[in-house]
């Protein structure tokens, strides 16, 4: 199944009095019900829409856009629990490209450790990455164009394929089903795709993930785009120094693996409660690790300094992760590059 007929996999339409039925329970459930109360919220949405009358293309953009993420949502969740990295690089790379070659070696090395990969579902990087990683251990998230965009032969067919009609639906779920990102040398819709995650990460709008951008051997792609960054971002002051901290450079699988383990060695996690933020950590940090912390990191700091402890009030609906350890500080917001170098610091300890 490709293409529209693949695109969303929909229940059937309720009727009538199914509708009303569920609507009726909507409104009576319990006010303390938080998620009832976000549906309500979503229903009155609709109802405010059809108060405004717009204009017939613009309710079919809403339309769409719901039904992509709700059937979106719906094929992740049953593997909410499996760590996940998105992979981003050109649709045109060929089998005997070295790059191809490598993104096939990366897939393999990563679903070792455990992980599954998000790819375009297309060919060139895709198509290698999913070949690695195999059909079981693939999403493809694919997008309706009249060229290039066909599913691979690894991921056709798959429940796990959503072929979306927007990119802004198709990118929110690169990003929010990641804990982290691998880049591949690609086209005009790599640097959108891997701009647009960086920017999530810059500005703190993203959770922090490891950002890894591969070349094979002798390949100065990323060398020269780092370099392009430096000179016109970097020595302009259109970024700052601790910005290039959310990236990586390597040339092989074994470095890419090995950095996005390296990041969650000792980082699990982290919540913001207010201005308050919980650093989730698998293990704890010593007194004397916590004072250098605090020496080397008080720029990051609103107020107070950082505590470690247990999980705040607020965590406690997670009782998963309730026995982890606590980094707490009153964060500024001012910095995510900062943060990520604070993240580097406690897995390296």
């Amino acid at each position: 199944m490709t293409g529209k007929s693949a695109a969303l996999r929909s229940r059937p339409a309720l009727s009538r009095e199914d509708m009303l039925h569920q609507i009726s329970l909507l409104l009576d459930s319990p006010d303390d019900d938080l998620h009832a109360a976000l549906m309500r919220e979503l229903l009155a949405g609709l109802l405010k829409l059809h108060e405004a009358q717009l204009d017939l293309l613009d309710v079919k953009i809403v339309n769409r856009a719901v039904k992509e993420l709700r059937h979106a949502f719906g094929v992740f969740h049953g593997y909410r629990d499996r760590k996940k990295v998105s992979i981003f690089g050109s649709a045109r790379t060929p089998s005997d490209d070295p790059n191809y070659q490598l993104a096939h070696r990366f897939s393999q090395a990563i679903v070792r450790e455990g992980f599954m990969v998000i790819t375009g579902g297309a060919d060139g990087i895709m198509r290698a990455a999913q070949e690695g990683a195999g059909r079981e251990h693939s999403f493809g998230v694919n997008i309706m164009l009249p060229f290039e965009q066909g599913p691979n032969s690894t991921i056709a067919d798959d429940p796990k394929l959503i072929t979306f009609k927007y990119f802004f639906t198709r990118k929110l779920m690169f990003q929010k089903e990641a804990n982290a990102i691998a880049l591949f040398p690609g086209g005009f819709g790599t640097h959108d795709e891997g701009f647009e995650i960086l920017t999530l990460a810059q500005t703190g709008k993203s959770d922090p993930q490891p950002i890894v951008c591969l070349q094979a051997p002798g390949c100065d792609y990323w060398d020269d785009w780092s370099a392009f960054i430096t000179r016109q971002l970097l020595r302009r002051k259109l970024i700052n120094d601790e910005d290039l901290s959310l990236f990586t450079i390597v040339t092989s699988a074994e470095a890419a693996v090995s950095h996005i383990l390296r990041f969650y060695r000792r980082y699990h996690s982290m919540r913001f409660v207010g201005r308050q933020l919980a650093i989730r950590l698998k293990q704890p940090v010593s007194a004397e690790q916590l004072e250098q912390i605090r020496e080397r990191f008080s720029d990051l700091l609103h107020d107070g300094t950082f505590e470690q402890g247990g999980p705040l009030q607020e965590e406690l609906d997670e009782p998963a992760i309730q026995a982890l350890s606590r980094l707490i500080f009153s964060f500024n917001r001012r910095s995510a590059g900062r943060l990520r170098q604070l993240i580097h610091h406690l897995n390296d300890l």
